[in-house]
């Protein structure tokens, strides 16, 4: 939605917004920002990973012209290229934007392709955060499939959370449960990612995702042996992390 008049502190805005949505669930959550002024002009961020089909074909159903940005990493497992390019067809979205580091940058920051191994932090800005903040620009807010139930870090997470002074992140399914997940899919008959049924809960780019032993976080496979946690484009612990890294790439 097209933004007029300016936004109240961000502080407000979040508060105020997770007052008025405390009781909704996913779709009204959905349906509600996407003409809500105190949100604005509004894009999804899907990794098109093991559990991003729940939020896209909401979104579908909702308004399927909404812009739906999608990294593109260099580095990305061929079956979520694939996946992606499947998921784009069947749910007619129609404002897919696949975004993906300059060429040039990644000649400078990663000329031999290893990166990932000497400094995966510097490498998720570079090929990840860094796109994602040049396709943000336009938006006023964006929103993630992240959920509590995926690790501590994110076990608190809220409907809307701020992201820096001037953006909104919306977690539509932040209280949904993996069972939530599961039923839905089923319910919709909705396609899984190939990889899921190899042990890949959560999937990432494929040097840096491996699968996951029965009774690990769902997210144990991202970064294994590596304290590494997110890619640097959420919060942690409510705190912003992208920053330093934006600063190095």
């Amino acid at each position: 939605m097209p933004r007029d008049l300016p936004f109240r502190p961000m502080t407000d805005r979040v508060a105020g917004l997770n007052a008025r949505y405390r009781h909704h669930g996913a779709t009204a959550v959905l349906e509600h920002i996407l003409r809500d002024r105190d949100v604005g002009r509004v894009a999804l961020v899907s990794s098109f990973g093991a559990e991003s089909v729940v939020l896209l074909h909401l979104l579908s159903v909702i308004s399927p012209h909404t812009p739906v940005l999608f990294i593109d990493t260099q580095m990305l497992f061929p079956e979520t290229l694939a996946y992606q390019e499947k998921l784009a067809q069947k749910l007619y979205l129609t404002d897919i934007r696949r975004l993906g580091p300059a060429p040039a940058r990644l000649v400078a920051g990663d000329p031999d392709g290893t990166l990932h191994r000497t400094n995966p932090d510097a490498c998720c800005a570079l090929r990840k955060t860094a796109v994602l903040d040049r396709a943000l620009s336009g938006f006023d807010a964006w929103i993630t499939g992240r959920k509590r139930y995926q690790s501590a870090n994110r076990a608190q997470v809220e409907f809307f959370e701020s992201d820096g002074e001037a953006r909104l992140k919306i977690n539509p399914l932040a209280h949904w449960s993996r069972d939530d997940l599961s039923d839905y899919m089923i319910n919709n008959r909705l396609p899984r990612h190939p990889l899921v049924a190899k042990g890949y809960p959560s999937i990432g780019c494929a040097p840096c995702t491996s699968p996951v032993n029965l009774g690990e976080d769902p997210r144990a496979g991202r970064w294994r042996g590596n304290e590494k946690t997110e890619c640097g484009i959420h919060f942690v612990n409510g705190k912003l992390t992208r920053s330093l890294q934006e600063t190095k790439a």
